[in-house]
């Protein structure tokens, strides 16, 4: 883990430069977890920041949680929300050196965050972090790659070319539940791994 990545994120969130930050569970998440009926899946979210899918989670009933984040604050501030949640499983470290097997990886707003050029790195560290039959399941930005950013977009067929090498593509659409901020710019996705 480099300081200054580490620095940087830790900064952001120090000066509330957060503007992704919904403050609450993204809907298209909370939908999805409404759906999973075994309590006993082994999840991660990678990069993960304030992390509020990990309180929806948990209040559903989901132990088996592992929270990634290369910024220590964040971490901190679910520990504050959850202090019943076991600091094993906030691991304040690069998710590229993290190792692990999970049945589920949720991804929200950590592929967009890192730079495009890691975005193999990132498709083949989630191949390997999950069991097979695992599934990656999240949201992406749909809005046009530029060098500027975080957030970096993309869109369907870039992302479906990314993963098919290593996931089946089961479901990559239009969410219809986004927050209105987001309205029109995300994409919901399951992919299976193959």
């Amino acid at each position: 883990m480099t300081n200054d990545l580490e620095n940087y994120w830790n900064n952001r969130y120090l000066n509330n430069h957060i503007g992704w930050d919904l403050g609450k569970p993204s809907q298209p998440l909370t939908t999805y977890i409404d759906g999973l009926k075994d309590y006993s899946l082994r999840i991660l979210i990678p990069g993960a920041g304030n992390s509020y899918e990990v309180d929806y989670l948990w209040s559903k009933g989901f132990r088996n949680l592992n929270v990634v984040d290369v910024a220590e604050f964040p971490l901190q501030q679910l520990k504050k929300r959850l202090p019943e949640f076991s600091s094993d499983h906030l691991l304040r470290m690069d998710f590229f050196n993290h190792t692990g097997q999970y049945d589920l990886i949720l991804e929200q707003t950590f592929f967009c965050a890192i730079n495009p050029k890691l975005r193999e790195d990132y498709r083949d560290h989630v191949y390997r972090l999950l069991k097979p039959g695992g599934k990656l399941v999240g949201l992406l930005f749909d809005f046009p790659l530029s060098s500027s950013g975080p957030p970096f977009g993309g869109d369907s067929k870039s992302y479906t070319t990314l993963f098919i090498p290593k996931f089946k593509v089961k479901t990559l659409e239009r969410a219809y539940n986004s927050e209105p901020s987001r309205a029109g710019k995300e994409l919901f996705f399951i992919f299976d791994k193959n």
